[in-house]
């Protein structure tokens, strides 16, 4: 009788562990997933995850991919200025702002700043929106290795035809320039330019088409300090 109690378990055991086998392969599957397809984006335009669930779930998405060099030279270097002022020099984490907003916070929990361009993009291609800790330790290796593996102009390409531009499914600056201001991403001015930069944040609130006055003053500081700093978005520059 006890070695046909026995035998059961070691069944049930064998199973388990097969089980946790799977699980454990399909987890690093997951993980993996991003690494492998990056590089493939140095040529194949992709989506975000908020563009994906949207469409499974049937909610409206907008989005007219369009070439950095159909983009309006104001939009890319107002979004550096606004978002990731060191994105041309930093390896895809920017490791002084990160100190930076550490040394302004008591709590890591309020804690603001730090993420850069490449991790934002990071952030909309493989994971998910929101702050927790899980998705910032899977952010951080990821945007190194976007960094490593595409060009400076290629992510900034990418992430400016995957932010969301709107409060209704308006996904890449065109289809934000577009909504705002009637006009392709192409003939925004600077100040419009600024005003979609500084939408960013949180495009189902600020209103790029019906500015408030604290969007009209975020943009105003952007074009003056793009204006001052025409080099950051140095990295951007065609090479021929």
């Amino acid at each position: 009788m006890e070695g046909s109690d026995r035998s059961p378990r070691i069944i049930n055991w064998l199973r388990l562990r097969r089980g946790l086998r799977v699980l454990l392969i399909a987890v690093l599957a997951l993980v993996l997933l991003p690494y492998v397809l990056t590089p493939i984006y140095a040529v194949v335009d992709p989506v975000s995850t908020t563009m994906l669930w949207r469409r499974i779930s049937g909610a409206r998405v907008e989005r007219h991919l369009v070439p950095l060099t159909r983009i309006s030279p104001a939009l890319p270097l107002t979004v550096i200025i606004a978002e990731d002022g060191r994105f041309c020099s930093h390896h895809g984490v920017d490791l002084a702002e990160i100190r930076e907003a550490f040394a302004e916070t008591d709590d890591f929990d309020e804690m603001r700043g730090g993420s850069t361009i490449t991790q934002q993009l990071a952030k909309n291609l493989f994971l998910w929106q929101g702050r927790s800790y899980v998705r910032k330790a899977l952010e951080f290796p990821l945007a190194l290795w976007i960094d490593l593996v595409l060009p400076k102009r290629r992510i900034m390409e990418i992430y400016l035809n995957v932010a969301q531009w709107g409060p209704n499914g308006e996904f890449g600056v065109e289809a934000g320039a577009r909504r705002a201001f009637g006009k392709p991403a192409n003939d925004v001015s600077r100040y419009q330019a600024a005003l979609l930069a500084a939408m960013l944040p949180n495009p189902a609130v600020r209103n790029a088409r019906q500015p408030g006055p604290g969007l009209r003053r975020l943009a105003g500081l952007y074009v003056a300090r793009a204006e001052r700093a025409p080099g950051a978005a140095s990295c951007l520059r065609q090479r021929h």
